[in-house]
């Protein structure tokens, strides 16, 4: 059995990435995405251990004194971090893994597994990127004001990534980020390790 592939996903708050990634799993069954440790309170709606582990600062600074994250980044005032030992494991089964953090952590990410594929989703325009980030009802002016100066800073890096997805149209963003799964399914080595046994029939 071939291991998965790793996959960085990384875009500005607003671009949609939560909603591709969650349609892309649903549409992928073999695909798996990381559930983060946060410092971060909880949203309504969201559940500890599917959404992310909820986590306090106390915690959070005792996994990182054990080494326990594969990544691990301040967004805000918050803290994020990848356990390094389910994602050793998830790999080990065969699932591809979506990280969903953002470009400080692809880079440490990159440092300590430089085989993980990455990918940056971006909005069509500012316009539409401050738009979704006001319809969403949860964060003052001033705050969607910081999320936007963070935004066109985060939007830098792109130049960073594997692939660039651009979230207009969500069906053909969807239908783009699928297409990236697949082709790297179809790598000659991982259908070397899938289809061992046709392959030596074949040439036998």
């Amino acid at each position: 059995m071939s291991t998965g592939i790793l996959y960085i996903v990384s875009a500005p708050s607003g671009a949609g990435k939560t909603s591709l990634v969650k349609a892309l799993i649903d549409a992928m069954p073999n695909v798996r995405v990381s559930v983060s440790h946060t410092t971060r309170a909880m949203r309504p709606g969201e559940v500890d251990g599917v959404n992310y582990h909820f986590v306090s600062r106390e915690q959070f600074t005792a996994m990182l004194e054990r080494n326990a994250f594969l990544e691990h980044a301040q967004v805000f005032d918050n803290l994020y971090g990848t356990s390094q030992e389910w994602v050793e494991e998830t790999l080990a089964a065969g699932h591809d893994l979506i990280l969903e953090i953002d470009w400080q952590g692809a880079q440490q990410v990159r440092r300590l597994m430089p085989q993980a594929r990455s990918v940056f989703i971006l909005p069509p325009t500012q316009q539409a990127l401050r738009q979704r980030l006001t319809n969403r009802g949860q964060d003052s002016e001033e705050i969607i004001e910081r999320r936007m100066r963070d935004a066109v800073s985060e939007m830098s890096h792109y130049v960073e990534y594997d692939y660039l997805v651009i979230n207009d149209d969500f069906s053909t963003a969807l239908e783009d980020l699928k297409s990236i799964f697949r082709a790297n399914q179809l790598e000659q080595s991982r259908q070397q390790g899938r289809h061992a046994d046709l392959l030596s029939a074949l040439l036998g």
